[in-house]
């Protein structure tokens, strides 16, 4: 018996021009707002509640009780400056990294986390505290920049060619040691893990003998 796959190049998410892919792209778009809208609430609270929430769930480098802002620190902003800065980036690249699927975006987003938070916490100035979302956000554009060249994808070059157009300054700028007010180590760590993560997340292409490649027709039956 001979059964279609019922999947042609219009349903592949990841093909460029397809109607998944639009679709793919738009849904993203609208869940990294949520996003968004979501970081502006809690510094509203945070805001309302003299910042005690970063006192809270900041990262102190290379003390135990500031391990929990290894989690919660890419939540947390300085003031709401800081959180607009963030909130065009974040949106824009979170959305080409949630479009590559949301299990693939969730996985990106904990490895960007970990590598981002433990890197400040083992490497940045003692009695200092650390919140935002630009060491994700430098994660995001590492993802986006390795993932073309670790999948062969075109489109995947293209973007991440936008991406270092876009952000290239702010890249070279912000993972050095230029600014003391800036987490340079969180941005440093969240950008090797984004390349990191478009290894260990990588999109592989499964090859199909030619006869299933072929456009299927109706099911047949012996």
């Amino acid at each position: 018996m001979t059964i279609p796959t019922g999947l042609g190049p219009e349903d592949d998410a990841n093909r460029f021009g397809s109607v998944a892919f639009y679709a793919a792209l738009g849904k993203a778009f609208v869940s990294m707002w949520a996003v968004v809208a979501g970081l502006f609430a809690i510094e509203a609270l945070n805001h309302w509640d003299n910042n005690r929430l970063n006192g809270l769930g900041g990262i102190r480098p290379r003390q135990v009780d500031g391990l929990e802002g290894i989690v919660f620190a890419p939540f947390l902003h300085v003031s709401f400056d800081h959180l607009y800065a963030n909130a065009v980036p974040l949106l824009l690249t979170g959305t080409f990294v949630l479009a590559t699927g949301l299990r693939r975006f969730i996985g990106v987003t904990v490895l960007i986390v970990l590598a981002s938070g433990l890197g400040v916490w083992f490497t940045a100035a003692p009695n200092t505290l650390v919140v935002g979302a630009s060491g994700v956000i430098l994660g995001y554009i590492g993802f986006l920049l390795a993932r073309g060249i670790v999948e062969h994808s075109w489109w995947g070059i293209v973007v991440g060619v936008l991406i270092g157009l876009i952000y290239g300054t702010q890249i070279l700028g912000e993972v050095l040691p230029t600014d003391e007010r800036i987490s340079w180590q969180a941005h440093l760590f969240g950008f090797i893990g984004g390349v990191v993560a478009a290894i260990a997340f990588r999109h592989r292409r499964v090859r199909l003998p030619a006869a299933l490649a072929r456009e299927p027709g109706p099911p047949t039956e012996d």
